[in-house]
């Protein structure tokens, strides 16, 4: 029976394919912590064949960048961690945007910079995020592309002090030094916050108080009301704390795109193909509906990922996010 169900395959097309009549703001994050994927050339066919203009990468590997050339398709490109203390020099960002993203151009259409992922206050890259991203942005803008590509960080909601009920976050105490200047850059060069948000991680760190349906999109009713908002699911009272948060630091107008968010097929707790098949179809449809907070604006959206990745880890169900298997047989039936 499980053989079965993991063998599900249905089309992405229906639901991923941007078209005249409705645009769904979705791009899909290419991971590659595996030993078993497809080329970068037929990952980024695969991209074509089911619609899916929007692509998240967490470097800049050179096959990737070549694969895309000439794709059209929109690309976030990440810096890693372990970069971002070289890239506080002026000299050594200038030269990494001229290797990365220039040289690149304009076949390769970049629209946002992540600069580092995931960041803790306390780890040890938090304080060259800034003033690498400052640099990067000033060698962006002395090429006039700054309006063009937007440079920011992916962050966890895990900043938050207190995300409960949504009109009340706002980001921790001691996240404040972090993100506060972070925040007030990102206002000044008009760019988003980019924001990792999971229901999964969410239900499984509180099944107490949180319920499953709830968190896929699924629930009957309105189970968190916040003043005149009701919340019918994780999703949108997690996005609407950070703009919560974001208004709390002075930023009531910095944009949030959710730069990764996805569902286990299996590994853990309500890890299954049913439930990831769920989320990730709900997901899709209710992105073009906005928030509560912010009703009928998009929310622009990565799903993670493309592929399930066999060396990630330490946790099994990190291995297990893809929404493709590395044989590019689709994982679930996402069509009606």
């Amino acid at each position: 029976m499980a053989a079965t169900v993991l063998l599900l395959i249905g089309l992405l097309l229906p639901y991923l394919k941007l078209t005249a009549a409705q645009t769904r703001p979705i791009g899909v994050c290419y991971g590659r912590v595996a030993n078993n994927l497809p080329s970068d050339q037929e990952v980024v066919n695969l991209y074509h064949s089911n619609g899916i203009t929007k692509m998240r990468i967490y470097d800049p590997n050179e096959p990737t960048l070549q694969a895309l050339r000439g794709s059209k398709i929109e690309l976030m490109l990440g810096i890693p961690n372990g970069d971002l203390q070289a890239l506080s020099n002026p000299s050594v960002a200038s030269s990494w945007v001229q290797n990365n993203i220039l040289a690149f151009m304009p076949d390769v259409k970049f629209r946002y910079v992540a600069v580092g992922n995931e960041i803790s206050p306390s780890d040890e890259a938090a304080s060259f995020v800034l003033p690498a991203m400052q640099n990067i942005y000033n060698a962006i803008a002395s090429a006039n592309l700054q309006a063009q590509i937007k440079v920011s960080t992916a962050i966890q909601t895990s900043l938050l002090g207190n995300s409960y009920p949504p009109s009340a976050g706002s980001f921790a105490d001691n996240a404040n030094s972090y993100i506060g200047p972070i925040v007030q850059f990102l206002k000044q060069t008009g760019a988003p916050l980019l924001a990792n948000i999971y229901p999964y991680f969410s239900y499984i760190g509180d099944t107490k108080d949180i319920r499953l349906d709830y968190a896929l999109f699924t629930s009957q009713g309105t189970p968190v009301q916040d003043g005149s908002l009701g919340y019918q699911n994780l999703f949108d009272a997690s996005l609407d704390a950070l703009y919560s948060a974001l208004e709390k630091a002075g930023a009531p107008d910095v944009e949030v795109v959710v730069s990764e968010t996805g569902w286990p097929s299996e590994g853990g707790d309500a890890a299954t193909v049913d439930n990831a098949n769920t989320y990730y179809k709900n997901m899709i449809n209710h992105v073009s509906a906005g928030t509560p907070k912010r009703p009928g604006k998009v929310i622009e959206t990565y799903l993670f990922a493309m592929f399930d990745e066999n060396q990630k880890g330490p946790a099994e169900t990190e291995r297990h996010f893809g929404l493709f298997s590395p044989n590019k047989q689709p994982k679930y039936k996402l069509d009606n």
